[in-house]
């Protein structure tokens, strides 16, 4: 097509809509501050400090880093919506995409987004985008303000960031009083959040002293959510995903049982933000950084006998449309090429998962050449399932042999084994994957053992003193019996 032919006119975007818009990506406020550190780790920080001064509706947030730092040209340039092509290459390390990050996730919080940086052989500058200046004049403008107090907070450094977000609307109301005890618990909450999801989120360059993020004045610690460290955690094989030039790696990982963690402690830490059942699932990286956390990438669905299976799978930046990276970066999508493959992978992992869930991380194997006696077997008729005793269980028959000579003691210990033993988790798994498949109680059994029953229990109540209708009466409320009023009244 030939443009040059052709008639043209401007159509830039409305400057108060468009910003407005940012603010409706969809960020959290755990999110937004991740965002934030993925420019600092981009720009060479070594140390990131995070800090917030609760005030009311007035507190503020700050995000400072030692990086590399910008000159005042520098800072419009990184400010400016769309700073960067998506489509352009990026460097191996490097965290960001869309040329966005910044912008939109410190919108989707505060009204005044300001930077400050300091690049060396400079002297620090900065630049705000005050959301209320660009409503009333409708332009896309920057303003040279910073809050009084910061204006020489790099001053000692020879280069680096700081971010500050004024004006938290979207997090803290703003008439909210200092004083205000519940709105401070509820940000001090959301806070704590943010806390959790930085140390899972950044945790392999934590881990890799890469970099030192501070909370305040103390570093935070990372959270791996495979707990390496467990000696009972069980490490897969990895395996490659291609595409084309570029290759993704998926590994596998089941932590211990409850019983096999090396402290109470270790278990309690180990469930992450939302508990062990949430926390299941692939971990998506991008490079180092955490993308997704806890998804089964809508090829399963989360169920509790798969809570301690955990699988990473590592992208590099050059697979971002492959996978539809989000501008959050908190979304990606398998490509259907590679669907398949990380299902069956992902079969193994679980099924091995449900194991050491299901045996409470017993493992069950020949012990001097005997096999290992189950108390329970699984029982199939037809597309039924149910579990009874295992009649050939050498407990079983020994209390068979006592039974002959000591019968009251001997079903007295059998009632109590089977208290103790019912296989609850394996029948919570069967209902979960085989819904409406559990046999019906006494629904195959002879009616004449029923019967039987029935009478002698009969006998024995009009022998105790019942009259007939009495002794029928008394049946009908003793379960499983209540079930068979037909067969009572024949009686």
């Amino acid at each position: 097509m030939d443009y040059s032919l052709l008639p043209k006119t401007e159509a830039v975007p409305e400057a108060a809509s468009m910003i407005e818009t940012f603010r409706a990506i969809g960020y959290n406020l755990e999110t937004a501050v991740a965002d934030i550190l993925d420019n600092s780790i981009s720009a060479g920080a070594k140390n990131i400090y995070i800090e917030r001064i609760w005030d009311g509706g007035k507190t503020i947030i700050t995000i400072k880093d030692d990086g590399l730092g910008m000159n005042s040209e520098e800072i419009v340039e990184a400010m400016r919506p769309g700073a960067q092509n998506p489509l352009e290459s990026r460097g191996i390390n490097d965290l960001g995409r869309f040329g966005l990050g910044m912008k939109t996730a410190s919108f989707s919080q505060c009204r005044k987004l300001t930077v400050i940086s300091k690049k060396a052989g400079y002297h620090s500058a900065y630049w705000t985008w005050d959301l209320d200046y660009v409503a009333l004049t409708h332009k896309w403008e920057l303003i040279r303000w910073a809050p009084e107090e910061y204006t020489n907070a790099l001053d000692e450094q020879v280069s680096g960031t700081m971010i500050i977000w004024t004006d938290l609307d979207r997090v803290i109301p703003p008439a909210t009083l200092v004083c205000d005890i519940v709105a401070k618990q509820k940000f001090s909450d959301a806070w704590a959040r943010v806390k959790s999801h930085i140390a899972m989120t950044f945790h392999r360059f934590i881990e890799s002293n890469d970099i030192t993020i501070y909370w305040g004045e103390n570093p935070i610690e990372a959270w791996n959510p495979f707990c390496p460290n467990e000696k009972k955690t069980q490490i897969f094989p990895t395996e490659n995903l291609y595409f084309g030039s570029n290759k993704a790696e998926v590994k596998g990982y089941i932590l211990p049982h409850k019983n096999n963690f090396s402290s109470e402690q270790k278990y309690k830490e180990a469930e992450g933000m939302n508990g062990y059942p949430a926390a299941q699932g692939f971990y998506v990286y991008r490079g180092k950084r955490l993308l997704l956390a806890g998804s089964w990438l809508n090829l399963f669905r989360k169920e509790d006998h798969y809570k301690l299976v955990r699988i990473s799978i590592d992208l590099p930046n050059t697979l971002d449309s492959e996978w539809q990276i989000d501008i959050k970066k908190s979304t990606a999508i398998p490509p259907l090429s590679c669907r398949e493959q990380l299902r069956s992978y992902a079969l193994d992992v679980r099924n091995k998962g449900m194991e050491v869930y299901r045996h409470r991380g017993k493992i069950l194997k020949k012990k001097a050449g005997i096999n290992f006696q189950p108390l329970w077997l699984e029982k199939k008729k037809g597309n039924k399932w149910s579990f009874v005793v295992n009649r050939d269980n050498q407990l079983i028959m020994d209390l068979q042999e006592e039974a002959q000579t000591n019968p009251k003691h001997a079903i007295s210990m059998l009632l109590r084994i089977i208290e103790e033993s019912i296989p609850t988790p394996t029948i919570f798994i069967k209902q979960s994957s085989e819904e409406n498949l559990q046999k019906e109680p006494f629904s195959d059994m002879d009616t004449a053992i029923i019967q039987e029953m029935l009478q002698k229990m009969f006998n024995n109540l009009k022998a105790s003193g019942h009259t007939k209708e009495q002794a029928k009466a008394i049946l009908k409320t003793i379960e499983p019996f209540n079930n068979y009023e037909d067969l009572i009244e024949e009686l």
